[in-house]
């Protein structure tokens, strides 16, 4: 039907399009009351539309974060469908829940707000690595070197004393070995000095000054061979400690950096540490934060800024007549049970009445029969009689 039409006679008549009913659906408006409500009609489809926009900006986002951590895009873009339905039915909650008006509505709105601007600044992480995925990826890059250096800081702390140890150890044993092969060279110099005539007496050859200074130095390097077989199996030891502890520093860094990644958390340290060093980049980073925090509170805001029309006075108007028909209904189904309940009852009552008239000749003639049995057995007593009389003919009392 054509919108040209008198509405105020045609709105109930009003049929809307599977655009508007969608926009509708998104903001939680009830067709039946909205259809004939002429100015809400765009009003909420302004408000479905930015639920829309929000509903789509967190499945992008969301589609992102689940893609920064897997390598299938078909599960990151699934995960992200479902986040951003969860998103969705949020914030259809918090609007369908909204009210401008009423007891405790500013504490209800501000726990609203604060719901979607936690919402938001969760959703503004991945959307911000995307926008910074070039500077993200150089500073992720410094930032493992910054942690490979830092590593290797660690094990130096961590292996350092025992090298410490290792090197004074083999430091010692060297000194050790050079000051005896000092002190052998120099009785071997002493020596050929003495048999050449450049030293000593000055005499060429063997003489007997000569045999001395060269059992001098046969005995000292005797006992250097001999220290350097002592000592030289120790040296190999600690030389070959130390290559082990090389390459288990080696190993262990060599397994440090293959866990290094650019992952979500990776790389939010990274943006951290770009907006702590980059003012340019910080502003800008505030920036967008705002504006995608914005974008999470645009359907309640939308809510809000919008004036209130018809559509929420019928919401109003018919919340308030249900309740008083539930009443209603309520209080004339207790009645009806309470006279069904009554009406019963006398009924009941007349013919327990009815009962006890129409069987009271009956009874009267039983007591008569019970008395002549009692009479014609001799010895039974009058308590046994009465026991008897009770149990069989006395009704008592209902428990």
């Amino acid at each position: 039907m054509s919108e040209n039409q008198p509405e105020f006679s045609y709105g109930e008549n009003y049929v809307p399009t599977r655009w508007q009913q969608f926009l509708w659906w998104l903001a939680t408006a009830e067709q039946e009351l909205i259809r004939s409500c002429i100015i809400d009609r765009s009003r909420y489809a302004i408000v479905g539309m930015s639920v829309m926009a929000t509903w789509l900006f967190a499945t992008l986002a969301w589609s992102y974060f689940f893609y920064t951590v897997t390598a299938s895009v078909l599960a990151a873009l699934g995960l992200g469908i479902f986040m951003g339905g969860i998103i969705l039915t949020i914030d259809r909650s918090l609007i369908k829940g909204l009210r401008k008006t009423g007891k405790g509505m500013w504490i209800s709105l501000l726990f609203r707000s604060l719901l979607a601007v936690c919402i938001g600044l969760f959703m503004s992480q991945p959307a911000l690595l995307y926008l910074f995925n070039k500077e993200i990826k150089a500073q992720v890059s410094i930032d493992n070197e910054a942690r490979k250096r830092q590593k290797r800081v660690s094990q130096d702390s961590v292996y350092a004393p025992k090298r410490a140890i290792l090197l004074t150890e083999k430091t010692a044993l060297e000194q050790q070995l050079n000051s005896r092969y000092q002190e052998m060279g120099r009785a071997r110099d002493n020596f050929i000095a003495e048999t050449d005539g450049t030293g000593g007496s000055r005499k060429i050859g063997l003489k007997n000054i000569a045999r001395v200074k060269e059992q001098a130095y046969q005995q000292l390097d005797s006992g250097y061979q001999q220290l350097s077989g002592t000592l030289q199996p120790r040296i190999k030891v600690i030389d070959s400690t130390l290559v082990a502890i090389d390459g288990q520093m080696s190993r262990e860094q060599a397994a440090f950096e293959s866990l290094l990644n650019d992952g979500f958390a990776t790389r939010i340290e990274a943006l951290n540490n770009l907006v702590k060093n980059n003012d340019a980049v910080a502003f800008r980073y505030y920036l967008l934060v705002v504006l995608l925090v914005l974008i999470e509170l645009m359907p309640l805001l939308s809510k809000m800024m919008l004036p209130e029309g018809s559509y929420e006075e019928k919401i109003r108007l018919r919340e308030a007549m249900e309740k008083t028909i539930t009443r209603s209904n309520h209080e004339r189904e207790q009645q009806q049970k309470e006279w069904f309940n009554q009406l019963s009852f006398e009924q009941d009552q007349q013919m327990v009445k009815d009962f006890m008239e129409q069987s009271k000749p009956y009874r009267q003639s039983a007591m008569q029969d019970q008395l002549s049995a009692w009479q014609t057995v001799p010895g039974q007593s009058y308590k046994n009689l009465w026991q008897q009389f009770k149990k069989s003919l006395l009704s008592g009392q209902e428990p």
